[in-house]
């Protein structure tokens, strides 16, 4: 429970974006990184940084942009020792969306891939450092990768990238323990000179146990939301992350304080969290998009019916 070299990254107004396109107010993001600082947690992913060139300003928030204007207002004068991260993806950021790091707030930025494109992020990555920021590379949706390719991505960062960590992205909740194991071991045998990371996903409420079971299985980069907020099931809860880790730097209580203000009141409104067409779509090694367009419908708690059509995309 407690190794001082554990990080621990907050992505929640960043994975919370993906249910409601980007559009928070100023006011919860302040709130989120004033908890989140008083609370002691090492980075905070204030969301995505994207180019308004591919991406149009009208589909999606300023969260989605992560402009530095944005950025500033909302942590004004704010106290604190977190550092600030975004994350990019491959084809949505053009190389004068990252300004050099002396100019940036920002501290951090880590680079979404899925293994088939390893290359670009090995360049995106590149590009960021050589920038002077910090950075990371996430292998998404790493339950898909096939053995052989994950190998010789990994080799591939490990001999062309400086990054500080690599993380097993569970993108689709549908890993286990063992298999937290077996990834773990993989990427610390490969990646000689780079820290694990995990970020999991809740879709059958295995976020939190797959998270402590990376931590056992050597993990020092662990990611976390708060009230495990985040696309369809959501995440790993960070109050759950900070209450297992025994590290006196971190203080439950800011989050639990931030919960009651502003996480109870928004869940009236914004569906997110565990659901059985979620964990379906997990049990099947799926993106959520189709239990997310089961939950708009009429036919949203129909749970048989949509097993079935689950098992027959898989037949098929």
């Amino acid at each position: 429970m407690f190794r001082e070299k554990i990080t621990v990254l907050d992505c929640t107004v960043r994975d919370g974006g993906l249910i409601n396109d980007h559009y928070f107010e100023d006011h919860f993001v302040r709130e989120i990184y004033k908890a989140i600082s008083a609370s002691g947690v090492d980075y905070m992913e204030i969301g995505y940084r994207a180019s308004k060139k591919i991406l149009s300003p009208d589909q999606f928030g300023k969260w989605k942009f992560c402009e530095e204007d944005d950025i500033k207002r909302a942590i004004d004068g704010v106290e604190s020792n977190t550092k600030l991260s975004v994350m990019v993806d491959i084809g949505r950021v053009h190389e004068e969306d990252i300004l050099p790091c002396k100019d940036s707030v920002v501290d951090m930025i880590r680079v979404a891939t899925y293994v088939k494109d390893v290359d670009k992020a090995i360049d995106l990555a590149n590009l960021a450092l050589g920038k002077g920021y910090e950075a990371t590379i996430n292998i998404m949706a790493i339950s898909k990768a096939l053995d052989q390719e994950l190998d010789e991505a990994l080799d591939q960062i490990e001999r062309e990238c400086k990054v500080s960590a690599v993380y097993i992205v569970d993108s689709f909740g549908a890993l286990y323990s063992e298999n937290i194991t077996y990834l773990a071991n993989k990427f610390k045998k490969i990646l000689k000179t780079k820290e694990v990371g995990i970020h999991g996903h809740n879709n059958q409420q295995l976020a939190y146990a797959n998270t402590i079971q990376g931590i056992i299985d050597g993990c020092n980069y662990v990611d976390g939301t708060i009230y495990g907020i985040g696309r369809a099931a959501g995440n790993c809860p960070m109050e759950l992350l900070i209450g297992f880790l025994k590290n006196p730097k971190f203080d439950l209580r800011p989050i639990l304080d931030v919960i009651s203000r502003e996480f109870i009141p928004m869940r009236e409104k914004i569906e997110w969290g565990y659901l059985l067409p979620y964990a379906i779509t997990g049990m099947f090694n799926e993106h959520p998009r189709t239990a997310m367009a089961l939950r708009k419908t009429e036919n949203k708690d129909k749970y048989l019916e949509f097993y079935e059509s689950m098992s027959a995309m898989e037949i098929d």
